[in-house]
Order: C-alpha cells, then sequence, then structure tokens
C-alpha cells in the first residue's frame, strides 16, 4: 500500500476503522473465549479513563515521570503481597507474560553462571508450558528440555529428576497451565531444583490475580505461590484476570538481589550516558501501567472476589453442561477458569466449526485434539446459552475435519 499523499477527514477515517471492526471478534457480547478477559462496564471505564490519563507519557525515565514510577513500585508491591512474597522481594512491571517470562528465563541463566559456572544452560519445563519459554530459550541461548506429563496432565516429576543436569539453570512449573487448566505439582518440582542450586519459576501468568482469590473465597488451590520454598521467580498478567487493558504483567523475585544482578540492563559506553533498564523495552508506554494500578486500586480484594466468584459460577454451569453431552468429555481436571474438551466419537474440530457459524469463537488444541475455552467474568451472562448451542453443534457436526486448528 502506498504512503498517503494527503490525510483523509476525521469521520471518514473512523468510519472506516469501525467498518474493518465488525469482522472482530464479539468479546463485548461474552462471544469469545479467549485473548481479552472482560470484567463488565464499570471496570471498562475506570480503565478507559486511565489509558487516557497517560496516553502519551513514556515510563523509560521515572525522574521524568515520577508518577509512573510510584504507580509500577505500587503494583509490583500488591502483587507480590497477593503471591506472598517474602520480605527482601522484588520486581518490575512487563508488557505481558511473555516478557515476563523472558526475563525470568534470563536471570535464571545469568544466575547458574555467576553462582554455579553453567556453561551451557538448560531449561526444564513442562510439554504442556507456554511457548514463552521456548521463546526465551531460544533468544538467549538455552537448550529447552520438556518434561513429560502424567497421566493427569500435570508435570512428572520423577522424570523431571532424572532430567536434572548439572547444567540445568530453571526448572519450570504452571499454576495453572493454559491448554488444560491443571496446576503442575510445585512443591515438588521447586524442591528438586532448590535441592542443587537451581532457579525455579511459577509461571501465574494465568493464575496469579485468579488463584488468590479463589483461596480467599473458600475454594481449596493447591500451593504455587511463594510460600512454596524454592520458587524463586513468580510470573503474573494484570492484563489477564487482573482485568488490565493490555499490556500490563509482573515479574516478582524472591531475593532483590536477584533482580539488579541478573535481571538489569546497564550500559555506559556511549555518549548519551548511563542508560539502566529492568524490561526487554527502552521506551515502555505508560498506559498500561495506569491502568494496572488504576483496576487494583479500585476493585480491590473484595471487587476481585466477586469478580472470581462469578467466574466458579460460569465455570460449573459450562462444565456440566458440557458433562451432560454424552459425545463430549472434559481433558484433566481443571481447576481454575479453563475448560478443554474433546471426543473420542466424533470430529471436535468440526464442533468448533458449527460453533463458529453459531458466532462463537472456542480455541482449537491438539493432543489430544479439544476446544479451549478461557472463561471470565461475563461468561456467567451466556455460559446457558452457549452449552444450549454447543449441544446443537454436536448434533450438527459434519463429517469433514475442521479448520486447521488455531494454537495460542
Amino acid at each position: 500500500m502506498p504512503f498517503p499523499e494527503t490525510g483523509i477527514p476525521r469521520d471518514r477515517l473512523f468510519k472506516e476503522m469501525r467498518e474493518r471492526k465488525q469482522k472482530d471478534a464479539d468479546w463485548r457480547g461474552g462471544r469469545t473465549w479467549s485473548l481479552i478477559y472482560p470484567a463488565g462496564e464499570e471496570v471498562d471505564a475506570v480503565l478507559h479513563e486511565a489509558n487516557n490519563l497517560y496516553l502519551y507519557e513514556n515510563a523509560l525515565n521515572p525522574m521524568r515521570f515520577p508518577s509512573l514510577r510510584e504507580m509500577e513500585v505500587e503494583v509490583v508491591g500488591m502483587t507480590a503481597d497477593l503471591l506472598r512474597a517474602p520480605e527482601g522481594f522484588e520486581g518490575c512491571m512487563t508488557s505481558g507474560g511473555t516478557e515476563s517470562i523472558l526475563l525470568a528465563v534470563k536471570s535464571a541463566r545469568n544466575r547458574s553462571r555467576a553462582e554455579r559456572g553453567v556453561t551451557r544452560p538448560e531449561l526444564l519445563a513442562p510439554v504442556s508450558a507456554h511457548p514463552a519459554f521456548a521463546k526465551a530459550a531460544e533468544y538467549f541461548g538455552l537448550e529447552l528440555r520438556q518434561i513429560p506429563l502424567r497421566k493427569d496432565l500435570r508435570a512428572d516429576v520423577e522424570a523431571a529428576e532424572r532430567m536434572l543436569t548439572d547444567e540445568t539453570a530453571l526448572v519450570v512449573g504452571s499454576a495453572p497451565n493454559y491448554p488444560h487448566g491443571v496446576i503442575d505439582p510445585i512443591p515438588e518440582l521447586a524442591a528438586l531444583a532448590s535441592a542443587r542450586g537451581i532457579s525455579f519459576h511459577t509461571d501465574a501468568c494465568v493464575g496469579g490475580f485468579l488463584l488468590p482469590f479463589f483461596e480467599r473465597i473458600g475454594r481449596p488451590v493447591p500451593p504455587f505461590d511463594f510460600r512454596v520454598p524454592g520458587v524463586t521467580t513468580m510470573s503474573a498478567d494484570v492484563h489477564k484476570y487482573g482485568y488490565c487493558t493490555k499490556g500490563a504483567s509482573v515479574v516478582l523475585h524472591r531475593e532483590k538481589r536477584h533482580l539488579r544482578e541478573y535481571q538489569l540492563f546497564m550500559y555506559e559506553n556511549w555518549p548519551g550516558g548511563l542508560y539502566g533498564s529492568f524490561a526487554m523495552a527502552g521506551a515502555r508506554p505508560a498506559a498500561p501501567i495506569a491502568a494496572a494500578w488504576a483496576i487494583l486500586k479500585y476493585l480491590g480484594a473484595e471487587g476481585y472476589e466477586r469478580l472470581a466468584a462469578r467466574i466458579i459460577e460460569a465455570v460449573r454451569i459450562l462444565r456440566e453442561g458440557i458433562e451432560r453431552i454424552p459425545e463430549l468429555e472434559i481433558i484433566g481436571t481443571p481447576e481454575a477458569s479453563i475448560l478443554a474438551f474433546g471426543s473420542s466419537e466424533l470430529d471436535i474440530m468440526a464442533v468448533g466449526d458449527a460453533l463458529d457459524d453459531r458466532g462463537w469463537c472456542a480455541d482449537r488444541q491438539k493432543d489430544p485434539e479439544a476446544l479451549h475455552l478461557m472463561v471470565s467474568p461475563e461468561h456467567d451472562r451466556v455460559a446457558e446459552s452457549f452449552v444450549e448451542d454447543l449441544r446443537q453443534a454436536v448434533r450438527a457436526r459434519g463429517s469433514s475435519r475442521g479448520k486447521q486448528a488455531r494454537y495460542n
């Protein structure tokens, strides 16, 4: 497309944008089961105002925009409190779960070099761990070794123990994992790592702002946070179940010195003077920081508990509805907000296509083939209608294979 010679009027510009947007998924109507985490118009209004207030600022230099530094420190502190970080913790905000994971892997690699003399670092992560760990291994020169899963789809601890070597720089567990919604055996994996001086990371990008509130309202949650000995770093996305706009995440270190010694990038060999950054990016958008601070302060624990209760109810309706359809089966025993379901009797991808035709956006998975739902509070309004449409989609299934699987 050639660069425009002249601008176009504002009305025409936004008319075209709105027309294009009509093709996008209807997340406001609760028809989308991933990517967006709607919590209602009241939350949306707070996020909108907070974003607009800091639309143009740059979080690179806290000396120029001290309010952003203050808000980031407070978001990190609130997240650390939620995840039971001990005295002496440290952390920073990032652009999302992938960046938080990248920084945790980089820090673990640098720590293994400095403290244990590792020269060919390895990263042990379950097969179900997020692809961001594979990306981090490629970026930072680690060998990715995948821990197989047990029959319950959690990481196999015995296999992990056999896979540990003197070159292992980091062991990973998910709380929960994205494909199946189950929580890995974090205490056992962290103990294996700790016994050999190896870093351990709990990937709570999905569960970090959800599981603590499940626990607060009386739902049992397996150990996953800094209360578990041996957990050295954690990631938690504010733009998932913290309900912030994209992109806002937090990476936390049990020990402050690990952030400063192994994550921080410092450079002064250029004419611009000392340059330092905890994150991957240089210039950093201010709006996600402001929005994260605003929504955490606005909702508070009581607000998050109410939203968690809505998710639990939506999951109950969906799970019971799926279990009443004989041809379908839930994959694993999900413990949070994620449901994956498949079938040994019919083409589940064709069922997904039939749901697409009814306006629903359910993701596809493989090994085994399944449809995937990430449940948000607003889904409690549509859960029963989804189950009915799913029942109709099963009845209307075709013999042809479904569309090519889409993976997250």
